[in-house]
């Protein structure tokens, strides 16, 4: 059996590993934030909402070192941003993505305020699967803690009590809560940017708002679609042939009943591909084909 000592030197140790990968970052007028070691070579990823300053950013590594940092680039959806040093051999924390984790299981959060590294300890508090922020983005998995919100916490590393990397912490997607944007986000997004500069996300060029469908409800199995209330001049949806006036029921197979729904379809992974729109019009049912686009 554990003893509290036993438990204190575990979590001291794996506070002191994750340290060495926890960096300062200024890019704000008020206090600093945290970020994180991405890869040896001098990638550093932080939240979005603490560079308010996107010039004169600096870096405040473990060993004491400030070096200046570029942006290269940011993702308000996931409240995600990719930072550049001039360093090489920097320590890379294992961005791994656990399973298992449950609410109630203890957790760390490893922050870099200032000079010295921050810890703090709490519990999962929520968790769940995919969920869309209230920016749009895409989260592989809802993670939320009850680690308090202090200052810098926005960019630290979120482990368990195993010292695995759970992902990054942010104040910045809900309010009053600390969650956790989970690796498997923090992979795709920096890919993604790494790739193209920026974060693909489906368009369609459609202004939309949920109606209901009253007795061809019943028929579909859903109470509501979503009228399409404006149609983007020479968008996928102008060229596929949508017109004002369609109500959207079904999009790639999926039925679509809010707004969010709809969102949540056109992901990365749909982008250039041609999927199916089941549509209403005067009544009748119709599938129109849509090619996906971006705006980026």
């Amino acid at each position: 059996m554990t003893t509290a000592l036993e438990l204190s030197e575990s979590l001291a140790t794996i506070v002191e590993s994750a340290a060495r990968s926890v960096v300062r970052v200024d890019a704000r007028w008020r206090f600093p934030a945290s970020g994180a070691v991405w890869s040896t070579d001098g990638t550093i990823v932080t939240a979005s909402h603490v560079i308010e300053q996107e010039d004169e950013i600096e870096i405040g590594l473990a060993d004491g070192t400030e070096l200046p940092a570029t942006l290269v680039g940011r993702d308000h959806g996931t409240d995600l941003a990719i930072l550049k040093v001039a360093a090489s051999g920097l320590a890379r924390p294992a961005w791994l993505e656990p399973d298992g984790l449950k609410v109630g299981h203890l957790v760390l959060a490893v922050s870099r305020p200032g000079r010295t590294a921050r810890a703090s300890s709490g519990i999962v508090s929520a968790l769940s699967d995919s969920w869309r922020s209230p920016a749009g983005g895409k989260l592989d998995r809802y993670i939320e803690s009850d680690i308090g919100l202090r200052p810098g916490l926005s960019g630290s590393l979120l482990l368990d009590a195993r010292g695995q990397v759970l992902g990054l912490n942010t104040a910045g997607l809900l309010r009053n809560s600390a969650l956790a944007i989970p690796t498997a986000t923090v992979r795709r997004v920096i890919e993604s940017i790494l790739a193209h500069g920026h974060v693909r996300r489906g368009f369609l060029g459609v202004g939309a708002q949920p109606v209901r469908l009253g007795a061809l409800g019943e028929k579909l199995g859903q109470e509501t679609g979503l009228l399409l209330a404006s149609i983007e001049p020479g968008s996928p949806a102008e060229q596929a042939g949508l017109f004002l006036g369609d109500v959207l029921v079904s999009f790639d197979g999926q039925p679509v009943r809010q707004v969010d729904d709809l969102l949540g379809l056109l992901d990365e992974d749909r982008v250039g591909r041609a999927v199916v729109a089941k549509i209403l019009r005067a009544g009748e049912q119709k599938d129109v084909q849509v090619t996906v686009g971006t705006r980026g």
